[in-house]
């Protein structure tokens, strides 16, 4: 096993579901109860890394991060660091490459809330900050789970962006699918089928939580 690389991929998967739970949540509300116009071009934007092959993704984020682009400017100005080949930038393209799993989710949870729901909330006297405190969020939660849940295990197996943004860099952006494929190249059939196995034992996991979630939700809606 490979724990530098072990090391790396579970601190970009929490650091990945703690910044993208938030975006998430908001998102996911927004697109769930408003409409407004360029609405499907947004789920459109959002969606758009599923389809999109890591490559390309990788290329354009490798493209945006240098220290020429604007993005990579800004944050050479804010940090006086770059952004390629570093754990910031394999984190901002983690994000980027995530935000489907992150928000469609948490957006279907959102769109089974009752509008009148809401409505009767805001008539007994709740803000909306109250209402989405104490009457959407515990009814959402299996949402957000599923979200956080996808969230964590497309980072751990996310190989072609980050790699593309990161290259692997030992201890810095070599995560435990890059070290895979170095296993793989170096004919260490072995260490390959560890890192491999647990990457499995993850993934069925979590679609295990997930599924078992949406049986609930469909057990409790008769």
């Amino acid at each position: 096993m490979d724990w530098s690389a072990l090391s790396v991929s579970l601190h970009l998967a929490a650091l990945t579901c703690l910044f993208l739970l938030p975006v998430g949540i908001w998102a996911g509300r927004a697109l769930a109860t408003a409409r407004f116009r360029g609405k499907g071009l947004c789920e459109a934007l959002i969606a758009l890394p599923l389809v999109l092959p890591p490559t390309v993704l990788g290329f354009y984020l490798l493209q945006q991060f240098g220290r020429d682009a604007p993005l990579g400017s800004v944050w050479a100005t804010l940090t006086g660091g770059g952004l390629n080949f570093t754990f910031s930038g394999i984190l901002l393209a983690s994000l980027i490459a995530n935000l489907p799993f992150a928000i469609q989710p948490i957006q279907r949870a959102f769109e089974h809330v009752p509008t009148n729901l809401r409505e009767a909330a805001w008539c007994s006297g709740l803000s909306p900050w109250q209402t989405l405190w104490r009457i959407e969020l515990p009814l959402v939660w299996p949402g957000i789970l599923s979200a956080a849940a996808l969230t964590f295990a497309h980072t751990l197996g996310e190989f072609g962006v980050i790699l593309m943004v990161g290259g692997a860099i030992d201890g810095e952006t070599r995560t435990l699918a890059i070290a895979i494929y170095d296993r793989v190249q170096a004919f260490d059939e072995q260490g390959a089928a560890r890192m491999s196995a647990l990457l499995l034992l993850v993934s069925l996991t979590t679609l295990g939580l997930v599924y078992g979630l949406a049986g609930k939700r469909r057990w409790a809606r008769g």
